[in-house]
């Protein structure tokens, strides 16, 4: 049975139920985290995309009326609405139960409990999760370009900004370049939103999060029976974006068996399915995105030189965050009007030496970093003064002399192993990878 892709939160104060949750669960699901202290469960939401949270209701030794997961419950929907939450306790009154659902939990278990209806029911969460984040898409639609601040004081990213508004129309092929966190995704969607697509789907393929064996699968699609549990006809990625744009983002982390056949399909616009000779036209756009040097990887075999002059009809190099210091107090404020929204605190604001801060930190992390920064800030705060959390002074390079790419791509990997005690997940996400991808840079700088 394939594994569903979701990550699922369990938070319980007694380890053996967490160990038994978890291996249970994580034969269903990619991923699964436990905590035994409910005070980190904010942190770990800010920091984690969740799918689904099992809730324990009481953590309180002597307390055993469920009023503790009625709180949390209650915050974790304060911060996230739409996160389904299932509540767990061995004390199953009725009453509990009932109080529970009408807070918005979206199932109750009672300990100990089956495993079929834990299943089942994380399995329902789950889905009703991603039905939740498509209906939410779906209603910011039309206000996509306002998600995000494409205003700049920089003159190299206005110039890209004015590059990108003469190609939107076009249907010319796009690479982006730039370092992890630079915003490669929110221009790449902002050129869809700019073409003549724009009403017609966007869908970002990050090749780095895909399972090598799966690649071809989940790109082209399948016929029933092709390989053992092709239960059924599968579209993959690529073809459910007919009319559309396709943003594959990580490109340099296609294998050359699926470069060759990436090409092919560039060039003759067509398309087969695994296990079938039916080919299919395709009317798509593309855009590329990569932080590797496709140069190098071209001279060392690892891409494919005639792949590579196909995706670059135009090539988009964006500069590091350390690159355009001028434009720090403007995302930082945009970022800090967005949480002080989101999170209800109307009161925060930058100070000269708060700015003066974010504008002396070189930000290895890029936009993404700041971003991440800001929102962190402004929930650990209070509602009157904006307490600014800073990176830890130890992941700072404050006297960075190489700037070549992947030099400093491996510093940070190895910044990020070491203050994570060699955790893959941890430094992925501090990182802002996939496991995937992490294995395979660890892979390539032999660490």
């Amino acid at each position: 049975m394939r594994k569903k892709e979701a990550h699922i939160l369990i938070v319980d104060d007694n380890e053996d139920i967490l160990f038994s949750a978890r291996v249970w669960l994580k034969k269903f699901f990619t991923e699964v985290s436990c905590l035994s202290q409910p005070t980190k469960i904010l942190k770990f939401i800010v920091e984690h995309q969740i799918d689904a949270v099992v809730l324990d209701m009481n953590f309180r030794k002597g307390f055993e009326n469920g009023q503790d997961g009625l709180y949390w419950m209650n915050e974790i929907k304060t911060l996230e609405p739409q996160l389904p939450i299932i509540l767990m306790t061995a004390y199953g009154e009725v009453e509990l139960a009932i109080e529970g659902l009408k807070k918005g939990a979206s199932d109750f278990i009672l300990k100990p409990w089956n495993n079929e209806k834990l299943y089942a029911s994380v399995n329902l969460a789950v889905d009703i999760s991603r039905k939740n984040k498509k209906l939410s898409q779906w209603e910011n639609i039309n206000q996509k370009s306002n998600q995000y601040q494409l205003d700049s004081h920089s003159q190299k990213m206005q110039e890209i900004l004015e590059q990108i508004k003469k190609v939107s129309p076009t249907d010319a092929n796009i690479l982006l370049l730039g370092e992890n966190g630079t915003g490669k995704y929110v221009l790449a969607e902002s050129i869809h939103e700019q073409s003549n697509r724009k009403n017609e789907p966007f869908v970002h393929i990050d090749l780095g999060s895909i399972s090598e064996n799966l690649f071809e699968a989940e790109l082209f699609g399948y016929k029933k029976g092709a390989f053992t549990d092709a239960n059924e006809d599968y579209a993959g990625k690529i073809e459910n974006t007919q009319n559309g744009t396709v943003f594959l983002d990580e490109i340099g982390n296609l294998p050359l068996q699926l470069q060759t056949k990436l090409l092919s399909l560039i060039q003759n616009r067509k398309l087969s399915r695994i296990g079938e000779t039916k080919e299919r036209m395709l009317d798509v756009r593309f855009i590329f995105a990569t932080n590797e040097n496709l140069k190098k990887a071209v001279a060392e075999n690892r891409f494919r030189q005639d792949l590579y002059y196909r995706i670059n009809t135009v090539e988009i190099n964006i500069p590091a965050l350390r690159e355009r210091p001028e434009d720090i107090h403007l995302l930082a404020t945009y970022f800090l009007d967005r949480y002080k929204q989101k999170y209800h605190k109307p009161n925060l604001e930058l100070s000269e030496n708060l700015l003066s801060q974010l504008k002396n930190y070189p930000w290895p992390g890029n936009i993404r970093e700041l971003d991440h920064c800001i929102e962190r800030s402004v929930i650990l705060s209070n509602d009157k003064s904006f307490q600014l959390l800073m990176p830890q002074l130890e992941e700072q390079e404050s006297t960075i002399t190489n700037l070549n790419i992947e030099d400093m791509e491996e510093m940070l990997i190895k910044k990020a192993l070491k203050k994570h005690q060699g955790n893959i997940s941890l430094a992925a996400e501090d990182l802002g990878l996939s496991r995937a991808a992490l294995y395979r840079r660890m892979e390539k700088f032999g660490l």
